[in-house]
Formats: C-alpha cells, structure tokens, sequence
C-alpha cells in the first residue's frame, strides 16, 4: 500500500516524488492570551508496547529466520543474527544480568563500539529490568586524561562494565574503574580483580526469573542511561523509560507508515551511545521487523568508503546520514551510477540529522535521484533529543526548502513560547524523559511550570498563517548573545549560512563578538580542501605540508579575505556580517571539552580556551594570521 504525497505523485510530471506511505494528517493550533502557542497533531498515538522486547519477542515468532542484524566480519564476509537466534541470546545473557544482581543504582555500563555484543546486552538488559548505559567509546580510546569517563562514571556508579576488547580499553580501565567492579570483555581477556568473558554470560542457562523479571517491569521503569553529548555543557544522563523508548517507535511508525508496509532495510553508522543511533535507528528495525546492516563507515572523506562499499551490495528502503556524511557519499555516487542506481533502487525517505543541510546539497541529491530514477526521494529532517527518545517533531512532505523540521509527531503536544524576538520549543507527551538521573537541579531546570521540555532552541514558522507548512529550525538560545551595540546575534541560522558560504574550506566556526562592535569567527578548516587550495590542484595529497604552513598560504589567504567579502555584501546589517578570521591550525579537542564525541563545538568551552585568539581578532593592529576585509563596513 502507497499513498501519494503531493499532486507531483499523481502525474507524469517530470519532477514527481516517489509514492511513499507516510503521515499525511496535520496539526491544530491554538494561539493563547499570553502569546504562546499550543500545537497537537490531528492524529492520536496508537496503542504501543510495554517493552521493546516484545517486538523481539513478536518476530521471533513469526519471522525467526530473518535476519535482524548484520556486520561484516575480518574476513570482509557479513555475519548475521537471526531474529529467533536474537531471542534466545538475550535470554541467555538476561540470566547472566539477573544473577549479578545489577539495579538502575548499579547498572551496566557499555564501552564498545556498534557490534553483537553491544546490542545484545542493550536488549537482554531492557528484555528483564536491568538499565544499561551505552558510554561513547572516544572518552576512553580518544581522551588522554579521561575526565569525561571520570564524570560518566561517578554518575553511574556502575555494578559492571562491559568493554568490546580488553587490550584497547586497558588504560581507561585502570584509570576509571574501582577494582572491584566487574569488568566483562568481549575479546582480548584482562586481568582483573574481578573479570568475566562475554562467551561466560551468554553461555548462562535462563532460568524462569528470566520470564519473571520481564513480567515485572513497568512503563516507567527505566531502561536505559544515555548521556548527552555535552555541547553546551557536561554530559548529563538523562533517563529513558520503557515507555519513552516503546512510544517513540510508535510515534516513528505512524510518520513513516511504509514500515508497515514492508520490513525495513537499514544502513548505518550512528552510534548506538546516542539516542538518534541508539533508540531511533536500530530500534526502528526491531519494531518493525527489520534487518538492520552495521555500517563501519564514518563521515568524512575517508571513512566513507566503508559506508560505499556496504552499499554496493545493500540497497535500504530508508537512509540516514549527517550532511557531511551526505556530502562526501554524493562524490562517489556522482561518480559511480552502478552505485547509485542501487543506492535508489528501493529508497523510500532520506533523513538528516544533527546538523543544517546546505541548500545546494540537498537539491544536488534531488537531482541526482530524478537523473537516475526518474523521480525525486523525499529528504527530510526533524528536532528532536535524547531527553524525546528523540523524534518530537518530523517533516514527512515534500518541500522547496532544507531545514524545515514539521509539526509534532503523534502524542507529542508542542508549545511555542515567545522569548524576545525568538520563539522557543517546548514538549510534552509519553516520549519525554522525566528527568536527569542524580541531578534534581537539572532537572527542574529542564521544565516549564506546566512540565513541558524546554529543548533550548529556536524555531520559526514557515507560514504564521499555516502550521500545516511546518516550522523552521532557529538555533540554540544557549549560543545567541548581544554585540555591544545591544544587537542580538542569533548564532545557528549564522553558523549556517558562513558554512554553506564558505564551502568546502570550512568545517565549522564558532561566532565572536560578545559585547565587541563587530562579528569575527574562529574556522574549524576543512584541511583536504584547504590542500588543495595551497597546491592549486584537485589532489588532496599533494601538498602534505604541516597544518600552520597550508593555512597561512597565499592561496589560502586570498581565497578567504575574498569570501569574507562576498559575505559581508550579502549582510544586513552588524548582526550577520563576520569582518574578520581566524582559521584554527589546532583542531578543538575532547579533553579540554570543546569539541563532543558526535564531532559537534562546544562555543562556550572554545571561546574560553582560545581567548587569546579572540583577543587577536579584536586587536588594532591585528598580526598576520587575523584574515580581514578589504574595507571596513559602517
């Protein structure tokens, strides 16, 4: 069964979209004496689970010999598991979680990256009450001091630790971790005061406590600690329920109805550590019935040929990606139409996250698709957080625009406040988090008097007149300050604009000029554009010279100085126009808090370690590495 999504559908027009079954209803809004507004799609929430598991167990049943996961081996030979063969694992390994005795003030913690181990532990963990907290793996492999995993810790106070290998986890291990708490390995055995493998807990027997732990839980319970990422500040552990998770899905599914349709196909490399990994994609799979393809690939340059290998061979009915990770797939896809003529055989809806998609991007993929298929992919985004489980607001219809994040999901009432000039997203529904595990403070601070969730950010309406054409992401309160002037600087929707106009030599910026008379930015370079451009060719390896002699060359300089001037032209006003630079020959790092494990800037934590760069901008006579201009702007 499809439904068609607009009129373009319907006709032979040449630039219709693919038919796709997803959510076709809209959303009231009522505007209140106080100027918020309160939004609730027309659609209510249909009746969903107790517990994720009960989708495992319901296609373990009547479809045990699918495969649900997959993942290439060393061999390069993917391995799988079955749905039937998923179940009785979890129950294996459910009996080794009860028999530790581990509770929600000991639970287990996870260091691993996407693989079996990892996600049977998540759902043996969820299948009989034991919460679990999925730990980014960059806070022990990447870190040098371990504080992050020092702080993650001391708020978990984990009964046990599970860790995808011994020998890689060693150090963070010795450095975090009381010697008299468990640790299981999943290879490479350790030494350790109290160690246990991974092979040990799945070779447990199930015992009825097993059946008797699953019976027992309720929707509230909660099932899992996942942290946030730490962008504005330290990461908090912010509970997820049953209900959180097992309602979520739900509201994903009455979005995207063609999962109903058939079983989703999935690709993917967003960490399980993260809600949008963790709860909405691979949970996506197993509430559908699913076969979810662990993709090894990353988004960057070179981590995307795993991601292109994998899809040489899997075609996915739904895609997911960052826009970098769009942006370095769309080189090879351009390049290679066998690749891409399976990558849209079957695709039915492409989602992006995290991040703004550039304009040129996201039609570079409609025209891609029409080029190759006939027919255009809706591509579409959403907001949503770890604290929602996460989608709270998705867009599900064709548009003209990128960045348009739609109306709230099934269940989810919106509320709109005014603040300033801004207007602020708040949410309420069975989806929310009820709160900040060990920190009251934080939570209380986390809701409105009437228990709605502040997310922290901005939205604006594409149509004042129509929240039927959606709303419009606009930036983090968080970010925004005031220049000296008093004029508000609304950081996101300017972050984004100096990225896509500065393409491809930026990665991100982080916005100077609180309380300064003029706007400057700190650049995050995008060194194998930046190569190029010093060396005047299109080879990335050509010029393997350090980072401070390929930024400070000529080429380099003038090619900035000039985009800053095209910037500046298209300015309004103070507020958006950026006079100077500084492109960042040391990358920001996880230790000092200023970049998260997702890759995302902490604007805060740079702006407060590089203050001595900042003051560089603002100088009179600024040195040589401060790119201006050629005039100043009054």
């Amino acid at each position: 069964m499809t439904t068609p999504t607009n009129a373009a559908e319907r006709t032979n027009s040449p630039d219709r979209v693919r038919a796709v079954h997803v959510r076709t209803s809209g959303a009231t809004m009522e505007r209140r004496a106080d100027g918020t507004f309160l939004i609730r799609g027309d659609e209510p929430l249909e009746p969903y689970p107790r517990v994720i598991t009960e989708r495992l167990v319901q296609w373990a049943e009547q479809a045990p010999g699918r495969v649900f996961v997959a993942k290439r081996g060393p061999d390069g030979a993917w391995r799988t598991i079955t749905y039937a063969e998923t179940l009785a694992r979890v129950r294996h390994i459910a009996q080794a979680l009860l028999d530790r005795k581990l509770t929600a003030e000991h639970p287990l913690a996870i260091l691993s990256e996407n693989n079996f181990d990892h996600l049977l532990l998540m759902l043996a963990g969820q299948h009989v009450g034991v919460p679990t907290a999925s730990i980014a793996p960059a806070y022990a492999l990447v870190s040098a001091d371990f504080n992050k995993l020092r702080h993650v810790m001391s708020v978990l106070t984990p009964g046990a630790v599970f860790v995808a290998s011994g020998s890689r986890y060693c150090k963070a291990l010795e450095a975090v971790v009381a010697r008299d708490t468990e640790v299981i390995f999943g290879a490479d055995p350790i030494t350790w005061h109290r160690a246990a493998s991974f092979d040990a807990l799945a070779a447990t027997e199930p015992t009825a406590a097993v059946d008797a732990a699953h019976a027992a839980i309720q929707p509230d319970d909660i099932a899992k600690l996942l942290f946030s990422s730490g962008s504005t500040d330290v990461p908090k552990a912010v509970i997820n329920t049953h209900r959180m998770i097992c309602s979520n899905q739900q509201m994903i599914l009455q979005e995207f109805r063609f999962l109903a349709d058939e079983p989703p196909v999935i690709l993917d490399w967003l960490p399980w550590n993260h809600t949008a990994g963790g709860n909405h994609n691979i949970g996506m799979a197993l509430y559908n019935g699913g076969t979810f393809y662990i993709d090894e690939g990353k988004a960057t340059a070179a981590g995307v040929a795993a991601t292109v290998q994998n899809l040489r061979e899997i075609a996915p009915t739904i895609y997911f990606n960052v826009p970098k990770g769009y942006e370095e797939l769309l080189v090879h896809l351009r390049a290679d139409r066998v690749l891409r003529e399976k990558f849209f055989s079957r695709l039915q809806f492409m989602f992006y996250a995290a991040a703004g998609m550039a304009q040129p991007l996201w039609r570079a993929y409609r025209d891609l698709a029409r080029e190759t298929i006939g027919e255009r992919i809706l591509m579409a985004t959403g907001l949503g957080a770890t604290e929602t489980a996460p989608m709270a607001i998705q867009w599900t219809r064709d548009s003209e625009l990128t960045g348009v994040i739609g109306i709230p999901v099934p269940g989810v009432e919106l509320k709109l406040v005014p603040i300033g000039a801004k207007i602020e997203a708040r949410v309420k529904g069975p989806s929310v988090t009820p709160g900040y595990w060990r920190n009251p403070k934080l939570t209380a601070a986390a809701f409105d008097e009437e228990g709605y969730y502040r997310f922290g950010d901005a939205v604006r309406f594409v149509d004042p007149n129509d929240i039927n054409k959606g709303l419009i992401y606009d930036g983090r309160f968080a970010e925004d300050f005031k220049m000296a002037s008093g004029t508000w600087v609304n950081v996101g929707p300017l972050r984004t604009r100096i990225i896509h106009h500065f393409a491809p030599y930026v990665r991100d910026v982080v916005i100077t000029g609180h309380d300064r008379d003029f706007l400057g930015m700190l650049v995050v370079p995008d060194m194998d554009a930046c190569r190029k451009l010093a060396s005047g060719t299109d080879d990335p390896v050509c010029a393997p010279a350090p980072f401070a002699e390929i930024l400070g060359h000529e080429n380099v300089a003038r090619a900035f100085t000039e985009l800053l001037g095209s910037f500046a032209a298209e300015a309004t006003g103070a507020s958006n126009r950026v006079e100077r630079a500084i492109l960042l020959e040391d990358p920001p790092a996880l230790d000092r808090g200023e970049i998260t494990d997702k890759g995302s800037l902490n604007q805060r934590a740079i702006l407060e370690h590089r203050a001595a760069l900042v003051e560089e901008i603002y100088a009179e006579n600024p040195p040589g590495r401060v790119l201006r201009m050629a005039a100043r702007i009054r």
